[in-house]
C-alpha cells in the first residue's frame, strides 16, 4: 500500500509524536510505502500558541498538489485539513478528546471554535479512530464510522538498562503543562520526604514555573527533556511512576513503565480507568496532591506490593503491543480500500 501520514509532529516524548513514529516503523516493517508530512518538513511558526496554527495551514497548502495515496492518515484533527485535499480513503485518529484538551488550556472560547472544527474534520474522514475506549464513546456520538484502536508500544525496541541514581526513586515523564497535573507534581514534592527522591523529566509551558518552585529542595531534580535511551532506563530504575494527568488516553509513558516493570500511581480519568484496576496499578482522584503523596509514602517500602503490581501490569500491557495494534491498523487499512 502506499500510504501517507499527516502528523504535527514527529519528534519528542509526547503521545501524538510516539504513536506516529511507531506506527511509521510497523508499516515499513510490512512492506507498504510511508510517506509523511509533520512540521520537521514543513514551515511551522516554533512559537507555542502558532505551532499548530501555522502547521494546519502549511500542511494544507502543502497537500495540495500532492496526487493520490491509497491511504491517507492524519493524526490529530489539526492534520485533518491536509487530509481533505488528497485523492484516497482517509482515516483521522484522534488522541484523547481534542476540544477538551483545548478547553483546559485554553478556555471556553478557543474551545467553542475548535469542537466546531472537530466535527467537521470528522466528516472528511471515511474512518476515525479513538485511542481509549471514552474517547471512542464521545466521538461515536458525532456518526457510525468510528473504531476503538488503542495506542501502543514497540515492547521489545524499549532501551535496555536501568538508571538508579537514588536509593528511594520515583519519577514523573511527561510534558509540563496543566493537563498533566504538573501543578499536582509540584505540591507534591514541596512536601515528600528526604529520603524520597523525585526526577521530573519533560518540556513544556510550565518548564520555567517548575524550575522556581523546586530550586530549594534537594530531593527534587528537574532533568529536562531526555531521549527515550535514556528516559526508559530512568523509569526502570524507579521504584513508582507518578502521572496525576486531569486528561489522558492510552498513555505511552504508562505504557512503557508497565513494560519497564515500574509500578504507577496515576489519576482516575480517561484511558488510565481502562489500564488499571488498582491490582495492576494504583488509581488517585485528580488535582489531589495530598492523595498522591500519602499513596507514594505507604507504597513506596512496600516490596510485596510493588512486584504484584509490577507483575500484573506487565502482562496486561502485552495486550498493547504494536505487534497487536499495528495488525488491527492493517485490517482497518485493508477494510477501507475494499469496501
Amino acid at each position: 500500500m502506499k500510504i501517507l501520514l499527516i502528523s504535527p509532529t514527529l519528534n519528542g516524548i509526547g503521545g501524538v509524536a510516539q504513536h506516529t513514529r511507531d506506527l511509521i516503523k510497523y508499516l515499513k516493517k510490512s512492506g507498504n510505502q510511508v510517506d509523511v508530512i509533520s512540521s520537521e518538513n514543513i514551515p511551522t511558526i516554533p512559537i507555542k500558541k502558532l505551532k499548530n496554527p501555522s502547521f494546519l495551514i502549511s500542511s494544507f497548502l502543502k497537500t495540495k498538489f500532492m496526487k493520490h495515496y491509497d491511504i491517507v492518515h492524519a493524526q490529530h484533527p489539526i492534520a485533518a485539513l491536509a487530509m481533505k485535499n488528497i485523492s484516497g480513503k482517509k482515516i483521522l485518529t484522534i488522541h484523547g478528546i481534542y476540544s477538551e484538551q483545548i478547553e483546559m488550556l485554553h478556555g471556553k472560547s478557543s474551545s467553542s471554535f475548535l469542537n466546531k472544527y472537530e466535527k467537521n474534520a470528522f466528516t472528511w474522514a471515511d474512518v476515525v479512530t479513538a485511542g481509549s475506549t471514552e474517547a471512542y464513546n464521545y466521538y461515536k456520538k458525532f456518526g457510525t464510522n468510528v473504531f476503538f484502536v488503542p495506542n501502543g508500544i514497540d515492547i521489545k525496541s524499549l532501551p535496555s538498562g536501568i538508571d538508579t541514581k537514588y536509593k528511594k526513586q520515583i519519577i514523573f515523564v511527561g510534558r509540563l503543562s496543566k493537563e498533566k497535573g504538573i501543578h499536582t507534581v509540584i505540591e507534591v514534592a514541596k512536601n515528600l520526604p528526604k529520603d524520597i527522591d523525585l526526577l521530573i523529566v519533560g518540556d513544556g509551558p510550565e518548564k520555567f514555573s517548575v524550575i522556581e518552585s523546586i530550586k530549594n529542595f534537594s530531593n527534587i531534580h528537574y532533568l529536562g527533556y531526555q531521549s527515550k535511551e535514556k528516559t526508559i532506563p530512568l523509569i526502570r530504575g524507579s521504584k513508582l511512576l507518578i502521572q496525576p494527568s486531569l486528561a489522558e488516553g492510552i498513555s505511552a509513558t504508562l505504557l512503557e513503565s508497565m513494560a519497564c516493570n515500574t509500578p504507577v500511581i496515576a489519576t482516575k480519568v480517561g484511558g488510565n480507568i481502562e489500564l488499571f484496576n488498582n491490582d495492576n496499578g494504583i488509581l488517585i482522584e485528580p488535582e489531589n496532591p495530598r492523595e498522591l503523596l500519602n499513596e507514594i509514602i505507604s507504597t513506596i517500602d512496600n516490596k510485596e506490593k510493588l512486584e504484584k503490581i509490577s507483575k500484573l501490569a506487565f502482562s496486561e500491557v502485552q495486550n498493547y503491543d504494536w505487534s497487536h495494534i499495528g495488525q488491527k491498523y492493517l485490517d482497518l487499512y485493508k477494510k477501507l480500500l475494499n469496501s
